[in-house]
């Protein structure tokens, strides 16, 4: 029951969140500008969610949490989400985490921006793995270079999420540098990579499940 109210709420503040971005009613800096917004989003759509008198929705920024393994992002055994979403009553409970990236043209920093993505992803799959319910990264831009680039040069071309792109489950991905910017990384799950375009406002918007 909770799962299926926690990925309405996910799918309708993003929603809203990316459209409010494409009309200009939201202007956003820089990546924390992005989650602070998102967030707001989801508390108020979250509350509306809350039908009976024992149900709680509760959200948490840059929450820490323990790790089965070493995380590529952090080189440690635990992780700070950036949202940390629960819904629940007094017998039981979903939790669900979500990663997130914006990427502005005027900072570009390329490739390493692309492998940060697959290493968010990488801690995603290990969150579910120690027991978070439900996971989504999502990515903002107003850079096609990530959307529809024709090519990126052969030594980071594997760190691929351009439209229509896929990631098939258990490829290594291998930055194939003189001096690599991070350890080769391989997903557990399969991806499929399907942007929301607003090609006329130069706004990207990607949502992954996890």
């Amino acid at each position: 029951m909770y799962s299926d109210r926690i990925k309405e709420i996910v799918d309708l503040s993003y929603h809203l969140l990316t459209r409010k971005i494409v009309n200009k009613s939201i202007h956003i800096d820089n990546e924390a500008t992005f989650q602070l917004e998102l967030a707001y989003i989801l508390k108020s759509v979250g509350q509306l969610y809350q039908f009976g008198l024992d149900e709680k929705f509760s959200l948490q920024l840059e929450t820490y949490l323990p790790l089965s393994s070493i995380s590529k992002k952090s080189n440690s055994n635990r992780a700070r989400i950036d949202i940390l979403l629960k819904f629940g009553d007094s017998t039981t409970s979903t939790t669900c985490a979500i990663e997130l990236k914006f990427f502005k043209k005027a900072n570009h920093r390329e490739p390493n921006n692309r492998y940060d993505v697959f290493k968010d992803l990488s801690n995603l799959e290990m969150y579910r793995d120690v027991g978070i319910d439900l996971c989504y990264f999502m990515i903002g831009t107003d850079h096609s270079h990530y959307v529809n680039q024709p090519q990126f040069s052969l030594d980071t071309a594997a760190f691929d999420f351009r439209d229509g792109s896929s990631y098939h489950a258990d490829t290594e991905l291998v930055y194939d540098t003189a001096i690599p910017y991070g350890l080769p990384i391989s997903l557990k799950n399969s991806y499929l990579f399907k942007w929301d375009i607003f090609e006329e406002e130069q706004q990207f918007f990607l949502k992954i499940p996890v």
